[in-house]
């Protein structure tokens, strides 16, 4: 036997990393002589990196699938020409993957190959997933906090009527003190001089009026105010309008122009 047809089994093995002992320490020894053997090393290694990379991109050429049904078939009649004595006593574990042949191994390959392409894959989905449901979990909150002081049964309501013209402009708040959230919606509002805008305020049960939120309407008289920043817990004895100018005060300095008183 040459000595190329002696590694042949060993350089199959060896490009698993199948290959301990005596015979691993043997061809490395060889390796490091031989030129053909390591061409032949090199070339076993890619054909079986290219049916691993086959799940996930263009088929591999035929030369590659054909190089690993002739090693195959050159194991397979290796092994049938040994003695049984040989088989069993010399090299018990290069019989196991003789009996196995690259068939399984490359399968084995392609397999991993496969599963880490879907684990990848499961993996985009899941967090892709998780995205639109934390999207989808601050949209529903958002609109939690516009409909509390609406819908809920504490929620205070304050409807704000003109002081000096028949009650044509209305306003309505939407008060929920334990959350500070407020919704007001004002209707035919008279339109306003350049620089001047409508500011909310909140009428406290105790102290001066808080500042509740600056608004303008549009070309029909409506408008609306959405949970401005507002102190927390503070109780409401009533609301009022008054016209200041842009953006705003912090304290009053016209007359009220509307007022309402809870409901």
């Amino acid at each position: 036997m040459s000595g190329h047809e002696q590694f042949a089994e060993d350089l199959a093995l060896y490009a698993l990393s199948a290959l301990t002992g005596d015979e691993r320490a043997s061809l490395e020894q060889h390796l490091a002589t031989c030129t053909a053997c390591r061409l032949e090393l090199e070339q076993l290694r890619g054909d079986g990196a290219l049916l691993a990379f086959s799940t996930m991109g263009p088929k591999p050429p035929l030369r590659a699938r054909q190089r690993l049904l002739d090693a195959v078939a050159k194991e397979a009649a290796a092994s049938a020409t040994r003695s049984q004595s040989a088989r069993t006593t010399a090299r018990p574990h290069s019989l196991l993957w003789g009996l196995l042949g690259w068939t399984t191994a490359v399968a084995l390959i392609v397999f991993g190959a496969e599963m880490w392409k879907e684990n990848s894959a499961l993996k985009v989905s899941l967090a892709s997933a998780s995205m639109k449901a934390e999207e989808s979990s601050r949209e529903l909150e958002d609109l939690r906090r516009v409909a509390a002081p609406i819908i809920a049964p504490e929620g205070q309501r304050f409807t704000l009527v003109a002081m000096k013209s028949p009650p044509q402009p209305q306003g309505k708040a939407f008060y929920l003190r334990n959350r500070s959230n407020l919704v007001f919606v004002a209707n035919n509002m008279p339109a306003l001089p350049p620089h001047k805008a409508y500011e909310l305020w909140l009428i406290p049960a105790q102290g001066v009026p808080l500042a509740a939120g600056v608004f303008k309407p549009d070309a029909h008289g409506s408008a609306t105010v959405v949970n401005p920043p507002l102190p927390a817990g503070v109780e409401a004895k009533g609301f009022a309008i008054t016209v200041e100018d842009e953006p705003g005060v912090e304290h009053s300095t016209q007359p009220v122009m509307m007022i309402g008183t809870g409901e």
